[in-house]
């Protein structure tokens, strides 16, 4: 069979020799090499994301790829893609590394500077090794769902109080609620109030997780809550310290586990850019960056976007904006976010409506926020638009995972209220900008106006002022002053009146022009423009 490899180096010369060698074996298949673990990871899912057929039999890894460390980089993708093979080049082939290497999941070591030999007997052990795998995970066109098909779902707030833990748990109710078997992550760790927001009190939190390098099916069970609603909620620990306890490799094992687990993982990764909530942003299938339709908090989201790609977490057209508490007189709209971010704004926006939520945030139950809602509507129609809620055939359930009347898929359908049939009726959106378009022409033609009138004083002030001074030339040679003066005047201003007179040696001449309003010859303005010269009378 052909071996297609996928080198992950970043140097230009060792890059350049690992393609040489790959070059010199026989039945290999070199795929373009990428530069860095950000892009390695993207390749990955871009080539699997149809089948695991897609997917390269062996990874070369350079020991120095970055910005991720080369083991975790290891780990990483043998969690993700387990039907490919890893193989680390590193300088040091001690037997340290290689228990380190094998332990995240790596199928060989091959020692720099490398050899034709060592890198084909590496290569074919992984490729032979990829290949017994994809043949126990059944037919070659699976597709291959990340971490173990499940989809992850980063929620990001671009600061404090923007909406960030509503947002992500009416879009996983709102998975539920589709039939989707859905986890919800509380990765706000030293502030999280998914618990709060949900009615809950469980003694078992992420934390708990932190520790175990092999998360299995009853341990997972232990740690997530089963709540009514059919959610499974692994909640941030109550006690803010020890968030610390879970790093980037912790949370990329967790968010592993529960994608292996769960149909739908959305994780509530807060305002705070942790070690944690980096590695899920960075490895999330979807990241939404929540954010308030107002100056600071755009800059904000700026801020963490830019953040984000200096950190190599994520690229801002890979990030999805969605605008909370919006309203159609705001002088912040979708489009300046997205624009202003450089990422791609949800066509939902979620309405300014905190009256309707005041009741079931202090209640501690948002499962209980009425389906007449316009938050709850709206974020569901943007769990809709993102594909949270599963495709057409699939049943609804209601809050227990039951069949049920009052929840489910009728309530993705949102209410159509008297104001958004007429909306509707008059054309959506587009009904609306005609609507406003008209009623501001009225204050653009009068703009228009005033211009134009303006524009017709300054040029009769012009004629008046030119009419006088050929007028005052000719008569201080002896020519008629008045039909000089009105020889150049265009024929609405003709009709004006010329003064002409020898004053003390020099000859004067005044002109009176009146200014027509908007048209010549139509209706004149009732003050008059006056020009006047004199020049030296030569005798």
């Amino acid at each position: 069979m052909t071996i297609r490899i996928l080198p992950a180096v970043a140097d230009p010369e060792a890059a350049h020799a690992v393609e040489g060698l790959l070059a010199q074996l026989p039945g290999v298949e070199p795929l373009r090499t990428v530069g860095d673990s950000a892009g390695l990871l993207d390749a990955l899912a871009v080539l699997g994301a149809s089948s695991v057929a897609g997917l390269p039999e062996v990874v070369l890894v350079h020991e120095h790829l970055g910005p991720l460390p080369a083991l975790e980089l290891v780990r990483e993708v043998a969690l993700r893609f387990p039907a490919t093979g890893v193989v680390l080049l590193s300088a040091d082939a001690g037997p340290a590394l290689y228990a380190a290497a094998m332990d995240c999941g790596a199928r060989g070591l091959a020692a720099l500077p490398l050899s034709y030999d060592e890198l084909g007997a590496r290569v074919r052990a992984a490729a032979h090794w990829a290949d017994g795998v994809r043949r126990h995970l059944g037919p070659a066109d699976a597709p291959t769902g990340g971490a173990g098909g499940g989809r992850l779902v980063a929620v990001v707030g671009a600061k404090g109080g923007v909406g960030t833990t509503v947002t992500a748990v009416q879009l996983a109710l709102a998975a539920r609620a589709a039939g989707r078997d859905v986890a919800l992550a509380d990765l706000d760790l030293q502030s999280g109030d998914v618990a709060s927001y949900l009615d809950v009190q469980f003694r078992r939190s992420v934390a708990d997780l932190a520790g175990i390098t092999d998360i299995s099916h009853r341990v997972l069970q232990d740690a997530v809550f089963p709540h009514p609603t059919g959610l499974g909620l692994l909640l941030a620990p109550a006690e803010g310290e020890r968030g610390e306890e879970v790093g980037d490799l912790a949370a990329r094992q967790i968010t592993g586990a529960l994608r292996r687990r769960y149909e739908l993982v959305v994780v509530d990764c807060g305002t705070q850019i942790t070690a944690a909530g980096a590695a899920v942003i960075e490895t999330a299938d979807l990241a939404l960056l929540v954010t308030t339709p107002d100056v600071v908090s755009v800059r904000a989201a700026k801020r963490m976007v830019r953040l984000w790609d200096r950190l190599q977490i994520r690229k801002a057209e890979d990030t999805m904006t969605v605008v909370n508490r919006h309203t159609r007189t705001a002088e912040v709209q979708p489009p300046l976010v997205a624009r202003t971010t450089g990422t791609t704004t949800a066509r939902t926006t979620v309405p300014a409506a905190y009256k309707e939520l005041r009741a079931a945030v202090d209640a501690g139950r948002m499962q209980d926020l009425d389906a007449r809602s316009g938050v709850r509507q709206a974020l569901w129609t943007l769990a809709a638009e993102l594909g949270l809620t599963g495709g057409p055939g699939r049943r609804a359930l209601g809050p227990g995972g039951r069949d049920g009347s009052g929840t489910g898929a009728d309530q993705l359908r949102p209410v159509a209220s008297p104001f958004s049939r007429l909306r509707r009726r008059i054309g959506g959106d587009r009904g609306q900008i005609a609507v406003e378009f008209t009623g501001i022409v009225p204050m653009i033609l009068v703009a228009l106006a005033v211009v134009w009138q303006c524009v017709l004083v300054g040029y009769t002030y012009s004629l008046a002022g030119h009419a006088a001074d050929t007028g005052a030339r000719a008569g201080a040679v002896g020519r008629d002053c008045a039909a000089a003066a009105r020889a150049d005047l265009p024929d609405a201003w003709r009709a004006g009146a010329v003064d002409c007179g020898n004053a003390g040696g020099v000859y004067r001449a005044g002109v009176r022009l009146k200014v027509p309003v908007l048209v010549p010859n139509a209706v004149d303005w009732p003050w008059p423009v006056a020009g006047t010269a004199g020049v030296a009378r030569e005798d």
